[in-house]
Formats: structure tokens, C-alpha cells, sequence
């Protein structure tokens, strides 16, 4: 199995309802032809280099996935018949790819983002305002005690 990605830009003026059945439509072919989606990032939209079809402006999709000639060909047919498409590149990553130490990384990645977004989130809210009251009460001491000299 070998690993590629593909840039596609989706025609700009489409409005985000009817570019998810297009996406859709990406992962069913991918999974049809039995590839494996490792990512699909949508980067939004982008100002062109050059005009394409009219449009100075386009909404790219970066997918990167694994299979074989016949997911790219199929998928690369799909990208000339959908008029959404304005354009598109696929890429040869990697002729040969063990998709199972791409499934430890992915997992790996998401444990590591999961951990950092436990991290980063507040703890309880209860906890928090238990220990600012005895600063409260600190404070009005010393104010107290400022008053009374």
C-alpha cells in the first residue's frame, strides 16, 4: 500500500451544507476502495495564484491518505466529474507504508493532544473559589488592622 496526498480546490462560492456531502463523498470512496484516511484538513479559503474558472479565490482540502492506484484513480476521475472542483494535485508520499504504524501514531497524537488539553483545562470551579476566599478574608485584616492604627 503506498501513502499519498491530494490538494483539491473546491469552488469558493459553495456554501458549507453542500461542500460536507462533497468530503463525504472523499471518505466513502477511500473506504470503497479500501484506503485509509489518515487526515483531511480543511485550510479554507485561499487567494489564488491565478485565476481558475473565473475565481480569484478558491477553498482548499488537504487530504492525506492510504491506498492504491486504483483509489487514486477513482478519486482523481471523482475530482474531473464534480464541478465543485476547480482543481487538484495528488502527491506520492511513501511506495511503502505500513498503515499499522500509522495507526499507533495517530493514537499516539491524540492521546498527546488529549493530555495537554486536560492540562490546559481549569480545575474544578468549587476548588478555585475555596481557596480564594481565605485571601479575601486576608485582605479585609489587613485592612481592619491599618484602620485601627
Amino acid at each position: 500500500m503506498r501513502r499519498y496526498e491530494s490538494t483539491v480546490i473546491i469552488d469558493p462560492d459553495i456554501p458549507p451544507e453542500n461542500r460536507t456531502p462533497l468530503l463525504e463523498k472523499i471518505n466513502e470512496i477511500i473506504s470503497q476502495k479500501d484506503g485509509f484516511l489518515v487526515k483531511l484538513n480543511e485550510w479554507g479559503n485561499q487567494k489564488l495564484a491565478y485565476e481558475i474558472m473565473k475565481k480569484n479565490r478558491g477553498y482548499y482540502v488537504h487530504i492525506d491518505y492510504c491506498g492504491t492506484g486504483l483509489l487514486v484513480s477513482e478519486m482523481e476521475r471523482f475530482f474531473r466529474i464534480d464541478d465543485r472542483v476547480l482543481k487538484f494535485m495528488t502527491i506520492l508520499l511513501e511506495k511503502n507504508v505500513d498503515i499499522e504504524k500509522i495507526k499507533a501514531k495517530m493514537a499516539e497524537v491524540e492521546a498527546e493532544a488529549a493530555s495537554s488539553a486536560q492540562a490546559n483545562k481549569p480545575e474544578n470551579t468549587e476548588t478555585l473559589s475555596e481557596e480564594n476566599e481565605p485571601e479575601q478574608e486576608d485582605a479585609k485584616t489587613e485592612n481592619d488592622s491599618s484602620e485601627k492604627e
